[in-house]
């Protein structure tokens, strides 16, 4: 029997709209997650909202909301993006204000707490809202900001607080790095991690006073705090499958007994890879198997797109923009440009004018326009379908499977397509199989034959970038007709 798959992305706080380097993570992590359906494994997929902390406090009274109401306002925004993305309709959602989530935050708090990991004390720090993270001076730039968000201004914290013995754990964290030598991915990504952990771990703060930021899971057993955001955030992993409740199966199969996979954005790495590693750690729970860090998708000029920046494209530009070109594939669209032409593991820069580019030249002119020549040549010679299992052509292709399933290079593995598109376009040049049909109909009808079924090898290799696009063409294949109209009109 196959081991099941728990998939999760991270949670974008819901203080504004995604942009396309959200949806970046996003197509990378459901791509997985269908590549992982298709080959025979039972997937939870996760992903959802972070709608606690000061940063969320501060955006709703600036609109004149309680953070509440705030909240599921942008949660549906958020469910309507995702959607927009094509992401696989069995996604399961969760909220950092959902009544078990909370309780079980409160459930691994205990359990940190009881095994001698939280303890109490005044301290002071400075603090970075926009990454609700504390910062030392050498994350700081030359102003004494975050380089990340460079227009707010840094916090002096100076409070009693709850602390996560972070040093406590830190030698036991040494040893999960030594013992999962492939946790973080990119493996640089994770030699940031073991200097960082080298240089000694400070233990951190995990509450804040309720007078001075109330929007917060309860610390148990203490009404003046509330749980320090990240804490309580980083809980959802092992929440959205009930930890934390009567009804264990979910988490003993996906968590226990499964291989978990994280997506994250290289600014996700420490808390991901250090701090949830720690805290599952300090509560005697399993670790996460595989962490897989993307870079950051830049503006124009390298610029990194962020909200606070105010340099966003919401894939809702992307999709308009494609809409009256690609029809119903305009989610595809943005899927192939994401995942095609982004670096998976450093950051790029990505604008409207490449994405145009990367349309015309591997959509328009390539796949669609292979689509339709294969396929006009079988509606006029071939009296039959041509079908093949779906999980063969994945078994078969040994470079194809090693990019997905030991490097997580979706950016590699599409290209292992393209280059297949690629031949075959030069295969029908040469070989001319439309004026060999008209002298030997024998041996054109076998060259037809073969190009169709290496278009269906095509069409399930791109299944889990492409969803709507592989379903098309191997509707196509199965009618044995020509599309009626181009996949992808040039623009």
């Amino acid at each position: 029997m196959n081991k099941p798959f728990y998939i999760t992305t991270t949670l974008p706080y819901v203080n504004a709209e995604l942009h396309i380097g959200h949806a970046l993570e996003f197509v990378r992590a459901d791509a997985f997650a269908r590549y992982k359906k298709i080959t025979g494994h039972e997937v939870f997929f996760n992903t959802g909202t972070d709608e606690h902390g000061k940063k969320i406090l501060e955006t709703a009274e600036r609109e004149g909301k309680n953070p509440k109401e705030y909240a599921d306002l942008y949660f549906e925004k958020f469910k309507r993006t995702v959607s927009a993305l094509d992401i696989s309709e069995d996604v399961h959602f969760i909220r950092t204000t959902d009544a078990h989530h909370e309780h079980a935050a409160q459930a691994i708090w205990r359990l940190c707490r009881d095994r001698g990991y939280i303890y109490k004390k005044n301290y002071q720090a400075k603090y970075c809202v926009g990454c609700e993270l504390e910062k030392t001076d050498s994350e700081l730039d030359e102003n004494g900001r975050c380089p990340i968000h460079p227009n707010r201004e840094i916090e002096l914290l100076d409070e009693e607080n709850y602390f996560f013995a972070y040093s406590k754990i830190a030698p036991h964290l040494e040893k999960l790095y030594g013992d999962k030598p492939e946790l973080v991915i990119p493996d640089f990504r994770f030699n940031e991690m073991k200097a960082f952990l080298s240089r000694g771990l400070t233990d951190f703060s995990i509450s804040r006073l309720k007078s001075k930021m109330s929007w917060g899971v309860p610390v148990p057993d203490d009404d003046e705090h509330v749980m320090y955001v990240w804490f309580d955030a980083l809980t959802n992993y092992i929440s959205t499958l009930g930890w934390g409740s009567d009804d264990l199966s979910l988490y003993e199969k996906f968590w226990v007994n499964g291989e978990k996979i994280q997506f994250c954005g290289k600014d996700n790495t420490r808390p991901q890879s250090m701090m949830w590693q720690a805290i599952l750690l300090a509560a005697g729970l399993p670790t996460t198997d595989h962490i897989v860090v993307n870079g950051f998708l830049n503006a124009e000029g390298g610029v990194k797109m962020s909200k606070s920046l105010g340099n966003v494209v919401t894939p809702e530009d992307v999709l308009k923009e494609y809409e009256s070109c690609a029809g119903d594939l305009a989610s595809d669209v943005l899927r192939y440009a994401l995942l095609r032409h982004s670096n998976s593991f450093e950051d790029f820069s990505m604008t409207a004018e490449n994405i145009r580019e990367y349309y015309n030249a591997g959509l328009a002119n390539g796949l669609g326009n292979l689509v339709s020549r294969v396929m006009k040549l079988a509606e006029d010679y071939l009296v039959q379908s041509e079908q093949q299992n779906l999980l063969a052509h994945i078994e078969k292709d040994s470079s194809f499977k090693d990019v997905m399933e030991n490097r997580f290079d979706f950016k590699l593995a599409m290209e292992i397509v393209w280059i297949y598109i690629s031949n075959m376009d030069e295969s029908i040049q040469k070989e001319e199989p439309f004026k060999v049909i008209k002298q030997d109909r024998e041996k054109g009808i076998k060259m037809i034959k073969k190009l169709v079924l290496e278009l269906l090898h095509i069409a399930n290799l791109i299944e889990p970038f492409m969803p709507k696009t592989s379903a098309i063409i191997l509707d196509l294949i199965e009618q044995n007709k020509k599309p009626e109209k181009p996949l992808f009109l040039r623009i």
